[in-house]
């Protein structure tokens, strides 16, 4: 069955979370701690149709299947997952983070059409995977330059705290700290004429996408029963189980 938002969840929000958390290497979900609490950003309910409209949707359905194509088991397509990404960008990322991630739908067809010559609805399956594994590279490097830019903003903070705490000149050495706008950027490689990357550049859209993507398809019926292997709960204890290689991963329970 393709996902529903009005079907009982197999698996907690946060159990969700911290799973596609690790498979994304342990970085936090953008919109995470509001899908924790479960209430929209700014307090207020919106319509997915106010963001996206039927054809953004089926391109976020055409995105997400070709990070997770139909193999033996149903893809990320059948399970709706367009929807299902439209919906968390509409009730849990802020409006700044909503920007990014429309813009970023936008720039992926422009992006289709410099490499291929057509829209990404329009493209093959073997051109599609060869820009989004383009796309993912430049993410991957966008992600990284933010998180050194950071690290350097940190320990420049730290330096300057402690100096002010030596010398007991606190005001004058946060007047001295560097503007977050300047300190730490780097230059984004992989996308032609892109911004420096500062501490305070936001998520790659890719990166959110690919994010939603899974978090989507994994907690979805077809994810969850028919990817992996489920078992309703209560189930029993096996302390040792033999393992064929190639075997699915046992879904945890609720």
């Amino acid at each position: 069955m393709a996902w529903n938002p009005e079907h009982p969840e197999l698996i907690t929000r946060r159990e969700a979370i911290l799973r596609v958390s690790v498979l994304l290497g342990g970085v936090a979900l953008v919109g995470g701690n509001v899908l924790l609490t479960g209430c929209s950003p700014d307090g207020r309910r919106r319509s997915t149709a106010q963001l996206f409209t039927s054809d953004d949707i089926a391109l976020l359905d055409e995105i997400a299947d070709t990070i997770l194509p139909e193999t033996s088991t149903p893809g990320a397509k059948a399970a709706e997952t367009g929807a299902f990404m439209a919906l968390m960008v509409t009730d849990t990322y802020d409006e700044s983070d909503q920007e990014v991630f429309r813009e970023g739908l936008r720039t992926i067809d422009e992006r289709c059409q410099e490499m291929h010559g057509t829209s990404f609805m329009a493209a093959t399956p073997e051109q599609r995977l060869a820009l989004l594994e383009r796309l993912d590279q430049e993410a991957m490097e966008h992600m990284d330059a933010r998180s050194e830019a950071r690290r350097r903003r940190n320990e420049q903070r730290s330096a300057a705290a402690e100096a002010a705490s030596d010398t007991g000149a606190a005001a004058e050495a946060q007047a001295q700290l560097p503007d977050q706008r300047q300190e730490g950027a780097l230059g984004a490689e992989g996308g032609s004429g892109a911004a420096a990357i500062t501490a305070d550049s936001p998520t790659h859209y890719f990166r959110m996408m690919k994010e939603l993507a899974m978090l989507g398809y994994f907690t979805s019926e077809i994810g969850y029963t028919q990817h992996m292997r489920y078992v309703e709960a209560p189930g029993r204890f096996d302390p040792c189980v033999p393992y064929t290689p190639g075997d699915k991963i046992w879904a945890p329970h609720a």
